[in-house]
C-alpha cells in the first residue's frame, strides 16, 4: 500500500514505526491549512512559519504519544494553534505587517481595504480571542472542536469568541 493510499492515523503510525517517508506525505496532506491556520493566528508571515516549523518538529517528535482519541488533523491543528500562541506570548510585539492573500483582480479595493482592517483589528485582540474568532468563525471549526483543539472547555471557546467579537465591532466601528 503507498502512502498516499494510507489515512492520517496509518500514516503516523507508519513514521512512529520508523518509516521516514510517512510523516512527510501527513504534512504535504495538510500544510496548506495548518500555514494560513497560523498565518491568520499570528498575523505575520515570518511568525507563522517559525510556528509552523515548530510545530511540525513538535509533531514529529511526538508522534509517539498520540493517543488516537481524535483525528490527526485535529491533533495537528493543536499543536499549531499551540505553538502559534507560544510564540505571540513570547514576542509580545506588535506586528504591523498586512497580509493580502488575494490577488488584485478588477477594482477590488474596497474588498481588500475591508480584508487589511478586519486582520490588523484581528491583530489587536487578546491572543486567545483572536484564536478562538480565527478558528471558529474563519476556519469554520465547531465550538467542540476548537475547544478539544485548545484544551478548554466548549463555554470558554464561547466566551473567547463572544468577547473577541464585540472587542471587533468596537474596533472596526461597527454594531454586533
Amino acid at each position: 500500500m503507498g502512502h498516499r493510499d494510507r489515512s492520517d492515523a496509518e500514516l503516523l503510525a507508519a513514521h512512529v514505526a520508523g518509516d521516514r517517508y510517512a510523516f512527510g506525505e501527513l504534512y504535504s496532506r495538510h500544510h496548506r491549512r495548518l500555514r494560513r491556520l497560523a498565518r491568520l493566528t499570528t498575523g505575520c508571515p515570518q511568525d507563522a512559519e517559525d510556528a509552523l516549523q515548530e510545530a511540525m518538529l513538535s509533531a514529529h517528535r511526538a508522534a509517539g504519544s498520540f493517543r488516537h482519541n481524535a483525528a490527526v488533523g485535529s491533533w495537528l491543528h493543536r499543536i499549531v494553534i499551540n505553538a502559534c500562541l507560544d510564540r505571540l506570548r513570547r514576542n509580545k510585539v506588535a506586528h504591523t505587517e498586512l497580509l493580502v492573500t488575494h490577488p488584485v483582480v478588477g477594482d477590488r479595493t474596497a474588498e481588500i481595504e475591508t480584508a487589511l482592517e478586519v486582520r490588523a483589528a484581528l491583530r489587536r485582540l487578546p491572543v486567545e480571542q483572536r484564536a478562538a474568532v480565527v478558528a471558529v468563525d474563519m476556519q469554520g471549526y465547531s465550538v467542540a472542536d476548537a475547544a478539544h483543539a485548545f484544551g478548554v472547555a466548549p463555554g470558554t471557546v464561547k466566551s473567547r469568541c463572544a468577547r473577541g467579537r464585540a472587542r471587533l465591532a468596537v474596533l472596526l466601528g461597527r454594531s454586533l
